[in-house]
């Protein structure tokens, strides 16, 4: 008697990306949230947030980014599990001809953590308050990126942080949650660290 064939790996989350950017249809926001229904929280922080955590410059033009991050995180914390956002919103281009580079940058990012993540302390992720958790991480890491100076290159550590955290509750690793914090409070130090080295440069010279 033959033995049952294990069971097929589950899609990573970078894949399902792939499948939507390669697919037909408008790639926007909204198709984005009705593609990946409960998941829609989640994924939209990588692409929100992956912009600033990438070394492109930006200029300060991801500010709506983060904004609108900050708005779902806020419905996450309120206990809201569908998400919602004005309709000009969700016709909010997230790939194409001059998106290419961010979105292949930002699939890169997400293949690399891919690779060390599997579920972990599974049980965490089920509780009911823990979606008002994962919404409270993702409004801090939003706001740390929001505060940085623009040309700084500072917002890219919270944000990269909201990325691991975001990816980490796709997966349900704890041990990713945990990493994604890491990054991100480093990332918060070191604006302190550095605006308070910039005021002290500031003060000198008057």
């Amino acid at each position: 008697m033959e033995s049952p064939a294990p069971p097929a790996d589950p899609a990573r989350i970078s894949d399902e990306i792939e499948r939507w950017l390669l697919g037909e249809g408008d790639k926007t926001l909204g198709s984005l949230v009705e593609l990946f229904g409960k998941k829609s929280f989640a994924v939209i922080f990588l692409f929100l947030l992956g912009l600033p955590a990438l070394p492109l410059p930006t200029g300060g033009a991801t500010h709506v980014l983060e904004i609108i991050a900050m708005l779902l995180s806020l419905q996450l914390i309120a206990g809201r599990q569908e998400v919602w956002l004005p309709e000009r919103w969700l016709r909010i281009e997230l790939a194409g001809e001059k998106q290419q580079k961010f979105v292949n940058g930002l699939l890169k990012v997400i293949r690399w953590f891919e690779r060390w993540t599997r579920p972990r302390l599974r049980g965490a992720f089920e509780h009911r308050v823990s979606s008002s958790v994962f919404g409270l991480l993702i409004l801090l890491l939003s706001i740390a990126a929001f505060v940085a100076p623009p040309f700084s290159g500072l917002d890219t550590l919270p944000a990269l942080g909201g990325v691991v955290v975001s990816l980490a509750v796709l997966v349900e690793d704890i041990a990713m949650v945990i990493l994604g914090l890491a990054i991100g409070v480093f990332g918060v130090a070191l604006e302190i660290v550095v605006g308070r080295a910039a005021l002290s440069g500031i003060e000198k010279l008057f």
